[in-house]
C-alpha cells in the first residue's frame, strides 16, 4: 500500500522525481540538493546540488528535458543539466529579484518555469537562445505581499499564484518570444504576459495566507489549501464560482489532483487526507488515507526518555510517536503517476501512496 524510503537525513523540505521514478531530488532543509538513484538495494546518493548559498525552497525536475531547476532563500535560480559523466552542470537565471525565491514550476511543455517571490513578484523564465542564458520577464501587479505558490495551467500559458496576502490569482504567462498566440479559453480571452485573469479572495473575510494551489488535469478548476485550514476550489465552468470547506484539521501545506474531482491535501496533520466534489459541486472529506495504528513506545531507554522530555516536553512515554507513518509535517506532494502520489515530510522520510491499493483497503475510498 506504501512505500517508506529514507535518505539519511533528518528532514526533508521539498522533493523532485525524474521521468521513470528511478531518480529523486530532495533537499534536506539546507542549501544542498541531493540527486539519489533507485537501485535494487534501495537509494544511492549519485550528487549533491551545492551552488546555492541559503536554503533551497524549490525544486522542480523536468520530465521530457531532464533538467533540474532549483530556488533559494539567497534570491537565485539555477537550472541543472546532466553531463555526460552524470554530473549535474548549473546555469544562474537572471531572475532580477531583491528577496528570497520561495517556489518554482516547470510549465507543461518545459519552455519555461515560473518562480515565486519574496519580492511580490513572479519570474517567468526561458531560454535566450541569442545570448545563451535562462533570462526572466515579471509579473507584479496587483501583488501585494510574498508569492507562495504558483502552478501551469495544462495549456502552458496561464499560471495561479497563491501568496500571504490572502488572495489567489489567475495570470497570463504567455511569452510572445518563444510562442505561439494565445487563445482563449475558460479562464478569458488570450492576453499579454501579467494580464490578470481571475483574482479569488481566499475567504469573505480574509482568511489564511495560501500555502498551496494547484490546477485540475482539466484545467478548468483550481484548488488552494491556506493557513486558516481551509481547502477551496473555483470552477471557471461553472462562472468561477468558488466552494469553501473550513475544516477541524490543522492547516495543509499542500494539494494535488489525484482526479478530476479528487484532491489529496496534506500539511500540519502529517496525514494525507482525500476531499471530492460532488456532482452539484460540493466540496466533501472522503478519507483519512494513512490508517497506520499507534507505535509502542515501550523499551526506551532513558536516554531517548531525557531527549524526549527535553525537545518536545512530553512526560508520557506512550506519546513519544504519533498514530500515522509521517512524523512530522508534510511539506511536498508529489502525484508521481496516474495511480500514485508522494510525500515528503520533516520527519526525513519519503513516502509513495497506491490509489489502487488504498481504494481495496480502505472501505468506501473511491477516487474520482
Amino acid at each position: 500500500m506504501t512505500e517508506v524510503h529514507t535518505f539519511g537525513i533528518d528532514a526533508i523540505t521539498c522533493h523532485a522525481w525524474n521521468n521513470d521514478r528511478t531518480g529523486v531530488a530532495v533537499c534536506p532543509n539546507t542549501n544542498e540538493v541531493r540527486v539519489c538513484k533507485r537501485l535494487s538495494t534501495g537509494w544511492k546518493q549519485v550528487d549533491v546540488l551545492q551552488e546555492h548559498d541559503m536554503r533551497v525552497l524549490g525544486i522542480d525536475w523536468a520530465s521530457k528535458t531532464n533538467r533540474i531547476v532549483t530556488c533559494s532563500v539567497d534570491k537565485n535560480a539555477y537550472v541543472w543539466t546532466q553531463g555526460d559523466d552524470g554530473k549535474w552542470i548549473p546555469a544562474l537565471v537572471l531572475l532580477r529579484t531583491n528577496r528570497a525565491a520561495t517556489c518554482v514550476k516547470w510549465s507543461p511543455l518545459e519552455n519555461k518555469f515560473a518562480v515565486g517571490s519574496g519580492d511580490k513578484l513572479i519570474s517567468v523564465c526561458y531560454f535566450a537562445s541569442e545570448n545563451n542564458w535562462w533570462v526572466s520577464k515579471h509579473i507584479k501587479r496587483p501583488l501585494r505581499s510574498t508569492v507562495t505558490a504558483i502552478d501551469w495551467h495544462p495549456d502552458n500559458k496561464i499560471l495561479v499564484s497563491g501568496s500571504t496576502d490572502y488572495k489567489v490569482r489567475v495570470f497570463s504567462a504567455y511569452i510572445k518570444d518563444i510562442e505561439e498566440s494565445s487563445e482563449s479559453g475558460v479562464w478569458g480571452p488570450g492576453s499579454a504576459l501579467g494580464t490578470l485573469m481571475e483574482e479569488f479572495p481566499n475567504s469573505p473575510n480574509g482568511g489564511g495566507w495560501v500555502h498551496s494551489v494547484a490546477f485540475s488535469p482539466c484545467g478548468n478548476k483550481i484548488c488552494w489549501v491556506s493557513h486558516n485550514s481551509s481547502i477551496c476550489v473555483a470552477d471557471a465552468s461553472k462562472g468561477k464560482a468558488v466552494v469553501r470547506l473550513y475544516t477541524e484539521h490543522l492547516p495543509f501545506m499542500n494539494c494535488v489532483w489525484v482526479g478530476l474531482n479528487s484532491i489529496v491535501v496534506a500539511g500540519h496533520g502529517c496525514v494525507p487526507l482525500l476531499y471530492s466534489i460532488n456532482d452539484e459541486g460540493q466540496l466533501y472529506f472522503v478519507s483519512k488515507l494513512d490508517t497506520t495504528q499507534k507505535r509502542e513506545a515501550a523499551g526506551l531507554s532513558a536516554m531517548r526518555k531525557f531527549q524526549s522530555l527535553d525537545r518536545q516536553a512530553r512526560t508520557d512515554l506512550n506519546d513519544e510517536f504519533l498514530d500515522s507513518i509521517h512524523q512530522n509535517t508534510i511539506t511536498c506532494v508529489r502525484k508521481m503517476s496516474e495511480n500514485e502520489f508522494s510525500t515528503s515530510s520533516l520527519d526525513g522520510q519519503l513516502v509513495i501512496w497506491d490509489l489502487k491499493l488504498l481504494e481495496n483497503s480502505i472501505a468506501g475510498l473511491r477516487i474520482a
